[in-house]
Order: structure tokens, then sequence, then C-alpha cells
């Protein structure tokens, strides 16, 4: 890495955990006095801009959902893709108790309505579906990766049916997405946005800081109820819905 390039991803770096502070700071003063519109609508601007200072170009594809109640089910990839959902559309994701306890991103996690999981529990899983159910049948749109961990990106992992249980109990479509990250010039599969094994916050932002420009495509396929199949053959359906969406 030149001396140029370094101090532009320096700079870059400090800009990004700025923007986290300041949303941070946003969820804590602000968002008590702000109504629920408002509130989305600043969420969705925050994330268009943190992919802007990543340098991540988006691109969507497929329709975005407008309301609910909807369960939308997404692989997953990066701690990015929360804020990637985000800057396209409005849900509350269902997330790893771990989330919660990340400085700034717990923070803002937490102030926009996600859920929390201990994924090791299955009494928890259990507490997770009912709450779910509740807030389906309130029209929310709620959003969950099932693979239960982020991967390479290179393939899907497999489903696991638990969160799915809520769609079927509350009657309410499921409408698969995918998300893939490329490089911007030349659209190949790129790595340097997962966030797998031993990766840090700090150190997955360093990456991406210092990588080619990124892409990120989200896709949005048709929605669809359970039509009598179970948890399982759901998942296995939706597994392969969203391996081809990408």
């Amino acid at each position: 890495m030149s001396w140029s390039v370094g101090v532009r991803a320096s700079w870059r770096f400090v800009c990004v955990l700025l923007h986290l502070v300041r949303g941070w700071w946003t969820v804590v003063t602000l968002f008590p006095r702000l109504s629920a519109l408002q509130k989305e609508e600043r969420i969705r601007s925050w994330a268009l801009a943190l992919l802007v200072q990543l340098a991540i170009k988006l691109v969507v594809i497929g329709k975005p959902p407008t309301r609910g109640p909807l369960l939308l089910v997404s692989n997953h990839i990066s701690w990015l893709d929360i804020y990637v959902i985000y800057a396209v559309c409005h849900c509350r994701f269902v997330a790893k108790a771990d989330v919660q306890r990340w400085p700034l991103i717990g923070t803002l996690a937490t102030a926009v309505g996600t859920l929390f999981i201990q994924r090791e529990s299955r009494r928890d899983a259990l507490r997770v579906v009912h709450h779910l159910v509740e807030r389906l049948r309130c029209a929310d749109v709620l959003a969950v990766f099932p693979e239960g961990t982020s991967s390479d990106g290179v393939r899907v992992l497999p489903f696991h049916a638990n969160l799915l249980q809520a769609a079927i109990a509350a009657n309410v479509p499921v409408q698969p997405v995918a998300l893939r990250y490329s490089d911007a010039v030349s659209c190949v599969n790129s790595l340097s946005a997962c966030y797998i094994n031993n990766d840090t916050l700090l150190g997955s932002i360093w990456r991406i800081l210092n990588a080619p420009p990124l892409c990120v495509t989200l896709i949005f396929g048709e929605q669809h109820s359970a039509q009598g199949r179970d948890r399982r053959a759901w998942a296995l359906d939706l597994h392969a819905q969203v391996n081809g969406l990408r």
C-alpha cells in the first residue's frame, strides 16, 4: 500500500467511525422525540450515507416491500447486510444476541427495534417466534437470516427453519431476498465485505476501505405463502429461491 493510499484509507476510516458515532448520538438523543415515520426516514438516510462513506455502490433488483405484514428471508454475508436492507426498506431484524454488545452498532441495532436471540437456546428461539408472531399480527415487516451465521457469500448455508414458524402461525407471506457483494468494476464476487471467523468490526471496516470499490446487489424475489408446507419444507424451498436469486 502506497503512502497516499494509506492516508486516504485512514481518513475515510475516521469518517466512517464519526458517522457511526453520529448515528449513535441521534438514536440516543433525538429518536425519543421522533414519530415512527421520522425514525424510518432517518434510518434510511443514515444507512445510505454509510454506504457512500464506504464507497459501496447499491443496486436493487425486484420490488422491495412497502408494507407488512411480511417476513423477509435473506442470506447473510456481512454486518453491513442490515444497513444495506435499511437503505432500501424499513423493517425489524432478528439478530444474534452478541450484536447487542457491540460498541455503537449494538446501540443502533437496539434503537431501531432489532429483536435479539440466543441462537444456541431452543427456549429463547421459542420466545422470539412468539414475539415475531405478535409483530406480524401488527402488520410489521420483519427480516431474518435463517443461515444462523454469516458466510463468505460463495454459497448459501443451509437454512434453519425455526423462525419461519412465525410466518406460518401468523399466516403471512414470506419474501426471499438475496445479497451479493462484488467488485464494482469487474463485477467479480468479492470477499472484502465478509464478516466471518475471527473478523472484528474495525478490522472489517478497514478491509473494506482498502479494497477496490464494491457493489452490493440486493435482489428481491416474489412474496408467497406457506400453502400447506411445514416450516422445514418451506425453508428448503426458500433456500433454493435465495440461491437462485443470487
